[in-house]
Order: C-alpha cells, then structure tokens, then sequence
C-alpha cells in the first residue's frame, strides 16, 4: 500500500493517506504502525474540500 504525506501538515504534525480499492485509510505519520482511520470516498473528499477552504 502506497501512503502519501499531506501538504497541508508541518513537520510535527503529519496525516498520511493510502487507498485501497473502494475506500481512504488515514494515519498519523508519527505512528505508522498505530490506528488506521477508513473513511468511504465521499467523506474523504469533503474533509479535503474543507481542509481546502479552512487552511
């Protein structure tokens, strides 16, 4: 699985997302190996548009 780094994150504080097929996982950076959030399609994308908005 391919986990690809936000650019809306600093250097203390990074979200990483992977997407297996039909879904997003996301993550902590900092703990890679710890709690894995799925999210459906749709929600990822509406915290995407509101990260978008809000930065």
């Amino acid at each position: 699985m391919i986990w690809t780094k936000s650019t809306f994150t600093d250097s203390t504080s990074c979200v990483e997302w992977a997407r297996p097929a039909g879904s997003v996982l996301v993550r902590d950076s900092k703990r890679p190996a710890g709690a894995r959030m799925p999210l459906a399609e749709d929600a990822w994308q509406g915290f995407v548009d509101w990260v978008k908005r809000n930065a």
